[in-house]
């Protein structure tokens, strides 16, 4: 027997011994509700049933942002006092990895004017395509139930036929400073650190902003290898710090048919092609860092599909930065961005931080551009 199958199966014996223990105790399913995305034709709807105890609060529901976070700019500002709030009063977040998650539990997804019948799958999520939903562009509010238990309303974005610039941004040395080997990172970030001691990388989110400035439809999705435990927080996060709002597209660590945890790579290209997939006609700005594996990820979609990709920015770390990521002083994959827009015609910039990023973007914009294949 391969070990991802008896890693798999002593998850399930743990999630099923687990469910027991806690039913036995008083305890309900209780649903976590992603935001979801689509078009105006197929929605993405996400979620996850875990265990929960009916007495206290809800591990994720404190922390989640309010809707006003996914509005208009007019309600940014309560939106950011709410963040702070729930920020200031977080728990430590070792607890979100603490969770029991009910497998193949029945579930029914009300969504516009469709119904869907579904299960949960092995580890306790939700990821249903509707199809012909009958929303309208803008944000939204689907109901998520599940047997046993009670309810939940979750956020979709239904982006606008007329967008054609779109943004993906990974999170962890993109958008956040971490400072600690990639092996403790995701431990740390979500057992320890309080959401209000994280820090931004400077100037980023001024370097979003411009770079969507004369794109107000556009829609903006995080795109990272970290947890779906973790996403709570990190809402918060990039709303405290003026980060556009957007999806997060997170993954699970459990095992799959074929290895003992996910790949983070594949994660993302198959994240990515989905986008694509999705939104046919918009031009997506990828964002991320030279510490992992972004530069080719980036390189081979953008190969793929040129006429898909509007341009490419990679956070250049610095040597102690290189080192925590994956062990060496220099980046992983060699700066090739001559070649790489020869090969594609997709542009690419490099910089330290935003305020670099931005620089190279300005300069480029006042250069010839290379026609994309």
């Amino acid at each position: 027997m391969a070990i991802a199958d008896i890693a798999r199966k002593l998850e399930d014996s743990f999630n099923r011994r687990g469910t027991v223990k806690r039913v036995e105790k008083g305890w309900r399913p209780s649903i976590i509700g992603f935001t979801g995305y689509g078009s105006v034709t197929s929605l993405h709807v996400l979620g996850r049933v875990v265990m929960a105890d009916p007495n206290s609060k809800s591990l994720f529901k404190p922390l989640r942002l309010p809707p006003s976070a996914h509005t208009v700019l007019g309600t940014v500002q309560e939106a950011f006092e709410q963040a702070q709030k729930l920020s200031d009063t977080a728990q430590r977040g070792w607890r979100q990895f603490f969770t029991t998650q009910v497998g193949f539990l029945p579930v029914t997804i009300r969504a516009g004017n469709k119904v869907i019948s579904t299960k949960t799958d092995r580890s306790g999520y939700i990821d249903v395509l509707v199809l012909d939903h009958g929303l309208e562009p803008g944000w939204h509010e689907v109901t998520i139930e599940a047997a046993a238990a009670e309810p939940i309303i979750a956020k979709v974005l239904i982006v606008r036929p007329e967008a054609r610039r779109g943004m993906v941004s990974d999170i962890d040395d993109t958008v956040m400073i971490t400072w600690l080997p990639r092996m403790v990172l995701a431990a740390w970030n979500s057992w320890v650190r309080h959401t209000n001691t994280r820090k931004p990388v400077p100037g980023m989110a001024k370097f979003y902003r411009e770079l969507l400035d004369d794109a107000p439809d556009a829609p903006v999705f995080y795109l990272s290898t970290g947890a779906w435990n973790t996403l709570p927080t990190l809402d918060i996060f990039l709303t405290l710090n003026g980060f556009p709002t957007g999806p997060l597209l997170l993954t699970d660590w459990g095992p799959t048919p074929t290895s003992v945890f996910r790949s983070g790579q594949e994660h993302k290209k198959t994240q990515l092609r989905n986008l694509i997939i999705t939104f046919p006609d918009i031009e997506w700005y990828l964002i991320g860092d030279d510490g992992q594996h972004d530069p080719l990820i980036f390189d081979e979609l953008a190969r793929e599909h040129p006429r898909h990709i509007a341009g490419i920015a990679i956070r250049q770390l610095n040597p102690v930065e290189q080192v925590l990521s994956h062990g060496m002083t220099e980046a992983i994959e060699d700066r090739r961005s001559v070649d790489d827009e020869a090969r594609h015609g997709v542009p690419i910039i490099y910089g330290a931080d935003g305020y670099e990023l931005l620089s190279s973007l300005n300069d480029q914009n006042n250069r010839p551009q290379t026609p994309k294949n």
